[in-house]
């Protein structure tokens, strides 16, 4: 008997505020997305974006450039039958947004989209359905908290009944909020982002409606670098962790870290040193969600936005 054939492998590239992605997956045989290679540049290219009239900078998108090219490399040994590049927050929010498209095309001959804020949330929940690790939860809350949004999901019985996109990204609010990044993280910076994410929820009609048993989901780079100090800290590694990481976690974290000049925040193990200035504002953000939500934790889950759109492809190949 002829083995079946094997499942095509899709390339995803999302182009973060903060960071560059890349996943490149296949589908198993029972189904599941499976993660054939990724990975991650923090390119940066946000630079501004809390401005009135945000643009990404010419050293910006020479970065973002260099690592979608990078990326595509790492992609091209796969084969991949699709090749799909997204972006978010930085380049839907840059009043030149289209000039770095038409430099990616024209280099690398491929069509970035851009991701409204509703597709982004969307696509998020799509990802996380590929989880095996969540498939028993029904009622549950995610959160992905990126360098330009923060995406905010409500799920009753497994099916997305909220979504929104928030900005609160910690590149926008470290920029709106921090007077000096290279300084201890203030207690005044804590206060004022809490405030200001209070009120942007509010104001953005997000409720916290499902029954008090419902998981928060926390997704995105900042809860996976908690995780990534935690182990650095203990002599083991990421997934040798626990996936549940306590708001007391986060916030002896944020007192710990915060206390640090950037110089020595750079050099704590498992913190990456480009994210070293924003980290102490995505904790902030995710305390504060915790305790509007009456969160005591956040389940850390490593499907996101590009297993959605993986996801998406495979099913379109």
């Amino acid at each position: 008997m002829m083995p079946p054939p094997a499942s095509p492998s899709v390339a995803v590239i999302d182009i973060g505020s903060n960071s560059i992605k890349i996943l490149v997956a296949t589908r198993s045989a029972d189904g599941h997305v499976t993660a054939q290679k990724f990975r991650t540049i923090d390119a940066r290219i946000s630079a501004g974006i809390s401005a009135s009239a945000p643009r990404l900078g010419e050293d910006a998108m020479a970065r973002g450039l260099d690592a979608v090219q990078s990326l595509l490399s790492d992609a091209a040994p796969f084969a991949p039958v699709r090749t799909v590049l997204v972006a978010t927050s930085a380049v839907r929010d840059a009043e030149n947004g289209p000039e770095f498209r038409a430099r990616v095309r024209a280099a690398t001959g491929h069509t970035i989209r851009i991701l409204t804020g509703d597709e982004e949330a969307n696509l998020i929940g799509r990802g996380l359905t590929c989880d095996p690790a969540l498939t028993g939860l029904r009622d549950f809350y995610v959160f992905d908290l990126g360098g330009g949004s923060l995406e905010c999901l409500a799920f009753r019985g497994r099916r997305i009944e909220q979504a929104v996109s928030l900005k609160l990204g910690c590149v926008r609010l470290t920029e709106k909020f921090v007077a000096d990044s290279t300084a201890p993280f203030s207690e005044l910076a804590a206060t004022s982002i809490s405030a200001h994410t209070r009120t942007t929820v509010a104001a953005s009609g997000f409720t916290f409606s499902l029954p008090s048993s419902a998981v928060a989901v926390g997704t995105g780079g900042t809860v996976t670098t908690v995780r990534t100090i935690l182990a650095a800290r203990s002599g083991t590694t990421l997934d040798q962790t626990d996936p549940l990481v306590t708001v007391a976690e986060l916030r002896d974290m944020l007192a710990w870290l915060g206390a640090l000049p950037l110089a020595d925040r750079k050099q704590v193990p498992g913190l990456p040193p480009a994210r070293a200035d924003v980290f102490p504002t995505a904790l902030a953000t995710l305390i504060a969600m915790a305790e509007l939500g009456g969160f005591d934790a956040y389940r850390n889950s490593l499907y996101n936005l590009r297993y959605g759109l993986a996801a998406e492809a495979l099913e379109a190949s």
